[in-house]
C-alpha cells in the first residue's frame, strides 16, 4: 500500500523549525508495510492545502499529514480536508465539553477560537491528544486513510504510537513486517563491504546509513506471519555478526553510553575518565544512564596544563609533544585510572576551535585509554566546528571504550 506525508506549516518553509516529524514518520511506515512515496511541505495557505490534499488524497492509501490543527486563523488543515472531501465541519458537543475540561482544569477560561479544535466532519472521528488541546482527525472513506496528527513533535509522536500505529497497523497490515537494526563501529564503506552477503539475500532488505553514533544497519523483512519474518530476521543478524564481529555494538534502541555501561557493569569494571577540549561533556552523557554510578567513578575536566600535572600527568610530556598528543592523552588516560583507582581510565585532549592550539590544526583530537591488559592511543580529525568536535570526540571515546571492553579477555 503506498502512503504521502503532508506537513503543513509556513515555518517549516521559512527554516524556522525543523521538519523532525516527516522524518520520524518515515522511519515508521516500513514497520506497517507502507510504502512511502512522497513527502510535501506547505504553507498555511487554503488553496496550496486543498490542492495537495487531494492530490495526495486520489494518489495515496494511507495520508499522514502534521500541523495546521492549531486554534488560529492560519491553522487549515481541517478545513483543507473538509473541502476535498466535499463535507461540512460542525462541532462536536463531546469534544468542546472535554476541551473546555482541560482549560478548567488549568484554571483558564477557553479562548473562543479554541472551539474550531472540536469540530469534525462527517467521516472523520477524533483521535485523542493527552498532551496538547488539538485532538488529531482520523478519516476513512472509499477504501482511503488520511490521518491529520498535531505539529509539536511530543504530541505527534505519542498520537502516533499510541493511537494512530495500532489503528493503521489493524486497518492496513497485509503481511507481516519485522524490523531490526545493527549499529556498528566502523566506516560506512568498510561496514558495507563487509554486510555484503547480507544485501544479496534480498528479504530481509537491508539498508545501511551513517548516523551521529556510528554506522547503522536496518533489517527489513516481510513474511506471511510474524514467525516467518521473526525468522528471517535471526538469520539476517546472526550473518551480520559472522561478517562484523566486535564492530556490532548495539541493537536498535541501544545508545552508545548505555552499551558502555551494560558492558562495563556485565564484568564488573570501573571506569574514570579526565577531559580537556571536551569540557565535561563525556561524564554528562555516560552519567545520562540510570545506574551509572555503579561502574563510573568520576571524572576530571583538566583544561589547562598546570591542572593535567597537578593530577600526574607528567610535565615533560607535554613540553616533549604538546598537550595535544597521544602520549599525553595515554598519559591523562593512565593519570585518571590511578588517582581515582578505577579499572579503566578514558581521556581525551585536542583542539575543538576555532583557532589553532600550538599549532595544531582545529579539528585534532587524540583519546587515550588505560586498561589492565595495555594503554593506548587514537587520533581523530573531525569537522572543525567546535560544537560537532565535542560531540564527535565524545562518541568516537564510547566507541574506543566498548571496543576495548568486548575485545578485552573474559573479565580483563
Amino acid at each position: 500500500m503506498k502512503a504521502g506525508i503532508v506537513s503543513v506549516g509556513t515555518e517549516l518553509l521559512m527554516g524556522e523549525v525543523l521538519d523532525t516529524n516527516a522524518s520520524y514518520l518515515a522511519s515508521q511506515l516500513p514497520l506497517l508495510g507502507l510504502d512511502l512515496q512522497s513527502i510535501m511541505v506547505l504553507p498555511d495557505n487554503i488553496e496550496s492545502l486543498a490542492e495537495a490534499f487531494g492530490q495526495a488524497w486520489r494518489r495515496f492509501d494511507v495520508v499522514l499529514a502534521t500541523g495546521g490543527l492549531g486554534p488560529t486563523q492560519d491553522d487549515l488543515t481541517r478545513e483543507a480536508t473538509a473541502r476535498v472531501l466535499g463535507e461540512e465541519m460542525s462541532v462536536s458537543p463531546e469534544l468542546e465539553r472535554d476541551l473546555r475540561a482541560m482549560f478548567a482544569a488549568m484554571g483558564r477560561e477557553m479562548p473562543l477560537s479554541n472551539i474550531k479544535q472540536a469540530t469534525l466532519i462527517p467521516s472523520a472521528r477524533s483521535i485523542p491528544n493527552p498532551r496538547g488541546t488539538a485532538p488529531g482527525w482520523w478519516v476513512e472513506r472509499d477504501g482511503r486513510i488520511m490521518v491529520a496528527m498535531p505539529g509539536p513533535p511530543a504530541e505527534m509522536q505519542r498520537m502516533w504510537e499510541a493511537e494512530v500505529m495500532p489503528r493503521l497497523r489493524a486497518a492496513v497490515r497485509r503481511e507481516a513486517v519485522g524490523v531490526r537494526t545493527l549499529k556498528c563501529l566502523g566506516s560506512e564503506g568498510e561496514v558495507g563491504e563487509k554486510a555484503g552477503p547480507v544485501f544479496a539475500m534480498g528479504n530481509p532488505a537491508l539498508g545501511i546509513y551513517a548516523k551521529p553514533d556510528g554506522i547503522h544497519l536496518r533489517l527489513i523483512a516481510r513474511a506471511a506471519d510474524d514467525a516467518g519474518a521473526a525468522a528471517l530476521l535471526a538469520a539476517a543478524e546472526s550473518r551480520l555478526r559472522e561478517c562484523l564481529g566486535h564492530q556490532v555494538w548495539g541493537t536498535d534502541a541501544d545508545t552508545l553510553e548505555g552499551r558502555a555501561g551494560a558492558l562495563l557493569a556485565a564484568r564488573q569494571l570501573t571506569l574514570a575518565t579526565m577531559e580537556s577540549c571536551t569540557g565535561g561533556l563525556l561524564s554528562a552523557i555516560i552519567t545520562d544512564v540510570p545506574g551509572s554510578s555503579a561502574y563510573f567513578k568520576g571524572g576530571f575536566i583538566s583544561y589547562t596544563s598546570e591542572m593535567k600535572v597537578s593530577l600526574g600527568v607528567d610535565a615533560r610530556l607535554i613540553a616533549s609533544h604538546g598537550v595535544v598528543s597521544a602520549q599525553v592523552a595515554e598519559a591523562m588516560a593512565i593519570a585518571a585510572r590511578r588517582r581515582l583507582g578505577a579499572d579503566i581510565g578514558l581521556a581525551v585532549t585536542g583542539v575543538a576551535g576555532p583557532d589553532p592550539l600550538e599549532g595544531k590544526p582545529p579539528g585534532l583530537a587524540y583519546i587515550g585509554i588505560a586498561a589492565p591488559d595495555g594503554t593506548r592511543a587514537v587520533e581523530g580529525r573531525y569537522p572543525p566546528r567546535r560544537v560537532d568536535v565535542k560531540r564527535l570526540v565524545v562518541t568516537h571515546a564510547l566507541h574506543l571504550l566498548i571496543q576495548t571492553v568486548q575485545a578485552a579477555p573474559g573479565g580483563m
